[in-house]
């Protein structure tokens, strides 16, 4: 999958020179200026997508200033989205006879293995100058504070705040079947189930830890076991997800990390070590886990807020 993303990056760029003489000639038919600040804005995201993703996957420039390569390839995406709609739609082009000819494809295919080599090629370079990038994770992350808990990057996903939670006055609610049950910080920290597992961000880091607190499935009551539907689990910010219920014992609820409780930054006083998911999966802060009759499907693929 990352391979191919960046293949498809690379091929953007060996495309770059048609598309270029394209442009100059609609810019030398004098569009409006709208149209103009808009193509003109749509080329500069992709520059700076294409860079900036460069500068992370090579590891030769991971952070500028407060925000890292990776967020601003990210976001420089993301922003392009809409201006691409744009250039769509404002230019709509009638399917052609030619477009699906034997020429076409064997273009389309020719692009497609240029691109592959050329990721490849760049792989290879990178293991023969030895960049950073070469220790790169197979999701494209970098190695940040395995072993170390305190050494970990402190991200949250887009407005979440660090919130400073109490643990005399916190409770985990726990509510399944019909039935709620209120566990303390002190409950949950005799708990001392182990689990050695990589949180892996998307914001271009990973780390492996070991983790230690309580399954999930010990926190529910024996008759959701047989249940359907999913569980939500809620942060103090008011951030959620949904897990298939089927995941509850592979789950773990983790108050410590590294043998110590867990610093605010990580989510004290407890949060979800989810094996095999991204780290936006990993709900810090959880204040209450509730089973519901819904879907594990029924939510976006990535949060909204």
């Amino acid at each position: 999958m990352l391979g191919a993303h960046a293949a498809a990056g690379l091929g953007l760029v060996l495309l770059g020179p048609p598309k270029t003489a394209i442009a100059r000639r609609a810019l030398a038919r004098r569009p409006l200026r709208r149209a103009r600040t808009a193509g003109l804005a749509l080329a500069a995201l992709l520059l700076v997508a294409l860079l900036s993703g460069f500068a992370h996957s090579s590891g030769l420039l991971r952070q500028l200033g407060p925000v890292s390569a990776m967020q601003l390839h990210v976001g420089a995406a993301l922003a392009a989205v809409p201006l691409a709609l744009w250039h769509l739609l404002a230019r709509p082009q009638r399917p052609h006879r030619t477009d699906a000819s034997r020429r076409m494809l064997l273009r389309a295919g020719a692009l497609a293995g240029a691109a592959g080599f050329a990721w490849a090629a760049t792989e290879g370079l990178e293991r023969l100058a030895r960049l950073p990038g070469r220790g790169r994770r197979f999701t494209g992350s970098f190695a940040a504070g395995s072993g170390d808990p305190a050494a970990m990057p402190v991200t949250q996903w887009l407005d979440d705040p660090v919130p400073e939670v109490d643990p005399t006055g916190w409770r985990l609610r726990v509510s399944a079947g019909g039935r709620v049950r209120e566990w303390s910080y002190a409950e949950l920290a005799a708990f001392a189930d182990r689990l050695r597992a990589t949180i892996d961000c998307t914001g271009g880091w990973y780390a492996e830890q070991e983790w230690e607190g309580a399954w999930l499935d010990r926190l529910l009551p024996e008759e959701a076991a047989s249940g359907r539907g999913s569980l939500v689990v809620g942060s103090a910010t008011g951030y959620t997800r949904r897990f298939p219920l089927g995941e509850r014992r592979r789950l773990l609820l983790a108050t410590r990390a590294g043998g110590r409780p867990l610093a605010s930054g990580h989510g004290f006083p407890a949060r979800i070590v989810a094996p095999g998911r991204r780290g936006f999966w990993w709900v810090k802060w959880v204040d209450r886990i509730e089973l519901r009759d819904t879907p594990p499907w029924w939510q976006p693929p990535f949060p909204l807020t």
